[in-house]
């Protein structure tokens, strides 16, 4: 049985509580025979607060517009709700409430464009509420119609989504169709559903994320409206009296914030927040769902979220990045999500007698597709049978090898998507004609060339003509030789960075390198990293560009502490420094790029990585961190040693990186004093007694990170069901004290089969995290603790005066 009363109380208490601004209106803003005209000096209606503008919104500067509500005191002007999505207004199109009360947008030959869906009869006035909701009503006040009741792709604080309501995405950045996206709130269930729609049927493929606000063992308590609140929360009311918070756990930013919740292109559900009194500011994301949706998409059918013959990677802030595979381009320039077509069909006659010789395999790592595109599957083959195969046969277009399997793939290639947590990798057949040398650019560099050519000969005949002008010449010359101090002092900038044979970049390189700095790869405390890639005439490679921002004198001693310190190290486990940008304003870094993202990712992903994989990684950081500590010509404290710190190369090795945070000592230094530098978790108690920082901290934050590795969790884990297992390096402990390691690895076998090598690391782990730091053993101590060279004794407790002693 339902509960009417208790769901009509807990209904009006909500809207009284979260809508108090909706009732305090000035008199309605639109009477019978009011208009609007659309055209780029047209005036909107406004609700009283001033917040929200009713209007036409002109789309990308040209004479077309949007009938639609926006915020109104931001600069974005960001659209929440537009009724012609599919029909642009052009130029003097008019929206009127008529003196017969109907509410309609015609074109100026008088067509007809849009008009509330629903028969609307009596209408007094409308007017735009201080929600942003605008509303038809009647003399008696009555709602007759009003948008929050007809949404498009966002939910403002105070709206209510009811049973079988739903939201559709944008069809493109660029477009304001209905797009591939759709979100609704299940009947006989009250479960978020998101789907991916075939277009143009709207036909639904698999759910790719669920809400956890369904009862199955009683339809009584199944959700029945999802409630957005003033104060950014996402809420599900059940009939069984009971509230369930979506946005339940995410980060509360302090301030007075406009809120939306959007259904993007991309097909995330996000949270947004802006600061009220921020006139420059921006949207920024602050909850979203599905966690990954490259990886949520299970349906052999469509596309995927990226479509047709491209690849899905995560990129920042759990945004999608679609990618095409080599030897397909965009197919529509204007949508990355809308899939890729091939550049170049094969010709299969060509090349049967020697195909090598006309196609080439390239390879994406860690890349695969769903088996819907599979016709072969060939078992226990090496990767050079794989490739001959795949070359050999006209339909394989892609072969993927995983899993000990060669998949042969024939287009389309659907769901494709790039996972760091599972080992293999595509081949795609590309035409080697396609992937040849870039010839306009080899043209221009040997028209250059000539032209050099041709100046230098007209200089010679020149000065060959005239004895003068040669004497002239050398006396030029032999001044300019004869000005050291001058020439030193125009090289003083760039010859501390120079010295050590880094490459040297242009701004402008670099920004043509990373397409505008378009795809986001981290962000660190001093910048964002971007991928890049650098073509030349026999190679084209990816790079990682840290752009540095902190442009005070701070951040210039930083990116020239970095540029040293990177250039002067060579260690298999460190990340090398490829060149800079040292141009005005500009610090820029340019580091090899790493294609299997962090450690971070590798650890803390869906499936459980290989145990022996992990060792190898925490013998290969211990290692570099050896390096730096002792066999550098000066010593490099890192300082925020973490797993998002370590990236992954083609083959897996980590590799540490970042080293923005680093203190450079001379070799008669063993100690400095300096500002509390890493990240919540990792950093060394030192830090906040004002005591001397040593190398010690860099050992501190491994023995936090190799519990991470042993265990495949993060060292805070607040959503933990235990209470004493938030604290990793305290749950450790505990285990080990109380000879229940196996606790540490509950669903690893093959870690419950080497408990020797994993009690062993524990033990390294403890004595790492001693909060007394002449306790802790050197980094070369640890390696050699860790390759069994030296014997590991029974460590303290980590904190002698914490409860866990």
């Amino acid at each position: 049985m339902a509960f009417p009363c208790f769901r009509t109380t807990l209904n009006l208490l909500l809207f009284l509580v979260l809508t108090p601004s909706v009732f305090a209106q000035t008199p309605p803003n639109v009477t019978l025979g009011l208009y609007l005209i659309a055209s780029d000096t047209s005036v909107p209606w406004k609700s009283p607060s001033g917040e929200f503008a009713f209007g036409f919104h002109q789309i990308n500067n040209q004479k077309l517009f949007l009938l639609g509500i926006w915020f109104d005191t931001i600069p974005e002007k960001t659209l929440v709700w537009y009724a012609n999505g599919d029909d642009m207004a052009p130029e003097g199109s008019k929206v009127e409430l008529t003196l017969d009360g109907s509410f309609r947008l015609t074109s100026p030959q008088g067509r007809e464009i849009w008009k509330p869906q629903s028969s609307v009869d009596g209408v007094a006035y409308a007017a735009l509420l201080n929600n942003g909701n605008f509303i038809l009503a009647d003399n008696s006040s009555k709602s007759l119609w009003e948008t929050f009741k007809d949404p498009r792709d966002t939910m403002l604080p105070t709206q209510i989504l009811e049973v079988g309501g739903k939201l559709s995405s944008r069809l493109k950045e660029s477009s304001y169709s209905k797009g591939r996206y759709l979100l609704r709130l299940q009947p006989n269930d009250g479960s978020i559903l998101l789907n991916l729609l075939a277009l143009p049927t709207g036909y639904e493929y698999k759910t790719y994320f669920k809400s956890n606000t369904s009862d199955a063992a009683s339809t009584q308590n199944s959700g029945y409206q999802l409630v957005f609140d003033g104060s950014g929360h996402l809420n599900v009311l059940q009939d069984g009296r009971s509230v369930v918070n979506l946005t339940k756990g995410r980060e509360s930013p302090a301030g007075d914030y406009f809120y939306r919740a959007t259904l993007d292109v991309d097909g995330l559900f996000t949270l947004y927040a802006h600061l009220r009194a921020q006139t420059n500011g921006t949207w920024v994301a602050i909850w979203s769902v599905p966690d990954n949706i490259c990886t949520y998409s299970t349906d052999d059918l469509g596309g995927g979220p990226c479509g047709y013959n491209s690849y899905c990677k995560l990129g920042a802030n759990r945004r999608p990045i679609c990618e095409c595979l080599p030897g397909f381009s965009l197919s529509d320039t204007s949508n990355e999500f809308g899939g890729c077509q091939q550049n170049l069909m094969p010709n299969c006659e060509q090349g049967k007698s020697k195909p090598e010789d006309f196609y080439a395999l390239q390879e994406v790592p860690n890349t695969f597709f769903p088996y819907s595109s599979n016709f072969e599957q060939l078992q226990s083959l090496n990767e050079d049978e794989c490739r001959r195969l795949c070359l050999s046969d006209c339909n394989c277009v892609v072969a993927v090898i995983k899993e000990g399997s060669c998949w042969k793939k024939k287009l389309p290639l659907s769901n494709g998507r790039k996972d760091y947590n599972i080992y293999g990798k595509a081949l795609v057949k590309v035409s080697k004609s396609a992937v040849s040398i870039d010839e306009p650019s080899r043209r221009k560099s040997n028209t250059g060339n000539k032209d050099q050519t041709t100046l230098v000969l007209a200089g010679a005949i020149l000065l060959g003509s005239s004895a003068l002008l040669i004497f002239l010449f050398i006396v030029a010359v032999s001044l300019f030789l004869l000005q050291p101090h001058n020439r030193r002092r125009k090289l003083t900038r760039s010859s501390s960075i120079l010295e050590t044979n880094l490459r040297s970049f242009t701004y402008k390189d670099l920004k043509e390198a990373t397409d505008g700095f378009r795809e986001q790869l981290g962000r660190g405390s001093f910048g964002t990293v971007y991928k890049g890639l650098l073509t030349s005439q026999s190679s084209r490679n990816y790079v990682a560009v840290k752009k540095l921002e902190r442009m005070v004198q701070e951040g210039e001693k930083e990116f020239k502490t970095e540029a040293r310190a990177i250039a002067k190290t060579h260690h298999k486990n460190l990340v090398r420094l490829l060149g800079f940008c040292d141009e005005g304003p500009n610090r820029l870094l340019v580091y090899e790029f790493m294609s299997n993202g962090t450690l971070a990712g590798f650890l803390f992903g869906i499936s459980r990585p290989d145990w022996n994989k992990r060792i190898q990684m925490a013998f290969g950081i211990a290692r570099a961190l050896t390096y730096l500590h002792e066999e550098c010509s000066t010593q490099i404290i890192h300082c925020d040693i973490k797993p998002q710190n370590i990236l992954l190369d083609d083959t897996f090795t980590a590799r540490i990186s970042d080293f923005g945070l680093a203190k450079l000592l001379m070799n008669e230094q063993t100690r400095t004093h300096t500002a509390i530098r890493g990240t919540r978790g990792y950093v060394a108690p030192e830090w906040f007694r004002n005591m001397p920082i040593t190398a010690k901290v860099d050992v501190y934050s491994y023995g936090i990170m190799l519990l991470e590795i042993i265990c495949c969790r993060k060292s805070l884990d607040m959503e933990s069901e235990k209470e004493e297992e938030i604290i990793l390096a305290d749950w450790a402990y505990d285990c080990y004290r109380g000879r229940k390691l196996d606790e540490l690895v509950k669903a690893d076998e093959e870690v419950k089969n080497d408990m020797k090598t994993l009690e062993r690391l524990v033990m390294v782990s403890i004595w790492c995290i001693q909060e007394d730091p002449s306790l802790r053993p050197s980094m070369r101590t640890v390696t050699q603790m860790l390759e069994g060279i030296v014997q590991v004794s029974v460590p303290p407790c980590p904190s002698p005066f914490s409860s866990i002693c």
